[in-house]
């Protein structure tokens, strides 16, 4: 061995390398299969995240209607109840109906709490 491959514990048989410390060199085994996950998992996985967004755009136009009825009646009961629908969406997935149902329902509730005292 030359001092290049005595560096790195490599030996040249036959103009390829081979490593001097690994015992069975001569076996070439695979262990990738046995740590991989099944292939029936990830199409799982792919049915599940379609039915998240799914489940996030239909809660997302809830909220959005809830806060828009928010602002014209009962504003201290729907317009929490479309602050929470709104976050539940939100973290679904339905980042922009999410986003304007709590807007909304963040805006009616402080409002009827700035316009009460006006009204009496």
């Amino acid at each position: 061995m030359d001092k290049k491959h005595r560096k790195h514990k490599m030996k040249v048989v036959e103009g390829k390398r081979n490593r001097v410390d690994f015992p069975r060199k001569d076996h070439r085994e695979e262990y990738a299969a046995e740590v991989a996950p099944p292939v029936d998992a990830s199409a799982r996985r792919v049915d599940e995240d379609k039915a998240d967004v799914s489940t996030g755009r239909t809660v997302g136009y809830v909220g959005l209607v809830l806060g828009i009825a928010s602002l014209f009646m009962w504003s201290v009961i729907l317009g929490p109840i479309a602050a929470v629908v709104g976050y539940y969406a939100y973290s679904k997935g339905s980042k922009t109906t999410g986003a304007w149902s709590i807007g909304l329902g963040i805006l009616a509730t402080l409002s009827y709490f700035i316009l009460i005292p006006f009204s009496r």
